[in-house]
């Protein structure tokens, strides 16, 4: 079996052939970009793609659409740090077969591959509880769980405005503000301003009334 990790941080790399290093059957090839994803995808037709939602460049989901726009069949998995059912449930609409946290056991990341290469879906088993017990409809936009300032904050970083600028705009402190940007991350799931920015574009903030 070929599997595909695609991932920007060499270190999870690693870490995901450490854990595959004793399955004598599977094949592990790396990709650390979108770019690179679909190049190894044309070359070695893998059977199953891990892959980050958090890319440099073209996102995840995004990266996500274009390779079942090659093919619809791709057995894809997501791997990502955000253990939100919501997030979830759009990896699962937009056609991922599984979903998995990278805190979990290295025997379900192995579990998640078998199943998802033999033609199955997966989710560890503490998302699915996560998501037949979740408050929110599975097609929350992730951005409801955004209070007016924090979708502020964020239309304005789309419109291409900077910490300061948004600072005066709203007539709060940059403090203010850069503590904002921290918790706009943790909610989102995103690492820097630029996975806040892609989110935005993804989700149409930028032409959202607050």
């Amino acid at each position: 079996m070929r599997v595909l990790i695609v991932d920007d941080h060499p270190m999870v790399i690693e870490g995901c052939r450490g854990m595959l290093s004793g399955q004598k059957d599977i094949d592990v090839h790396e990709a650390h970009n979108a770019d690179e994803a679909l190049e190894k995808y044309a070359s070695i037709a893998p059977d199953v793609i891990v892959l980050d939602i958090n890319l440099p460049g073209v996102s995840g989901f995004e990266l996500l659409r274009l390779l079942l726009k090659r093919n619809p069949n791709a057995k894809i998995i997501v791997f990502t740090m955000n253990d939100d059912p919501v997030f979830a449930a759009r990896a699962i609409e937009r056609g991922a077969r599984g979903y998995l946290a990278k805190s979990e056991d290295p025997k379900v990341f192995i579990k998640a591959i078998r199943s998802v290469g033999a033609g199955e879906r997966y989710l560890s088993g503490n998302l699915a509880l996560k998501l037949a017990f979740a408050d929110q409809s599975l097609t929350r936009n992730p951005l409801d769980a955004l209070n007016s300032r924090e979708i502020e904050i964020l239309r304005n970083l789309a419109n291409g405005k900077d910490m300061t600028e948004i600072a005066h705009i709203l007539k709060v402190s940059y403090k203010t503000v850069a503590n904002n940007c921290i918790l706009l991350k943790r909610k989102l799931g995103a690492r820097s301003k630029a996975d806040l920015l892609r989110i935005a574009v993804e989700n149409k903030v930028a032409m959202k009334l607050v």
